[in-house]
């Protein structure tokens, strides 16, 4: 049967265990209060926050955990000190699926891919 298609977040997060649904709602909506400029949209039937079609953040859901992507490898090697509790990768890092948002971190992370960006 496959993943079913995404036309939107929304359809995504509800498509997902609550508890999921809710840290990863949670995560977008840090992001797009203090940067009202940016969107929330499906790309690749993943949840990603975008600008102007530039990609700043990519979330996703899995059986025992969330990731999160800043969509550059560079932010990631800046930040792997604040990241190293977690279970960290070249391009994104992992989420225990009820995490307590580290707003700091996740604002620091989109400033740095729009810096990027810039």
């Amino acid at each position: 049967m496959g993943t079913p298609k995404f036309t939107s977040v929304e359809d995504y997060l509800a498509a997902l265990e609550p508890v999921k649904a809710a840290t990863i709602r949670a995560i977008v909506e840090v992001i797009l209060l203090e940067f009202p400029e940016l969107e929330a949209k499906i790309a690749w039937n993943l949840p990603v926050i975008q600008r102007k079609g530039q990609y700043v953040a990519g979330l996703a859901a899995y059986k025992r955990h969330l990731t999160y992507s800043p969509w550059s490898i560079w932010v990631m090697q800046d930040f792997k000190e604040r990241l190293a509790p977690l279970v960290v990768f070249k391009n994104c890092f992992q989420l225990p699926v009820d995490w307590k948002i580290d707003r700091e971190l996740v604002l620091d992370l989109v400033r740095a891919r729009l810096a990027e960006l810039r």
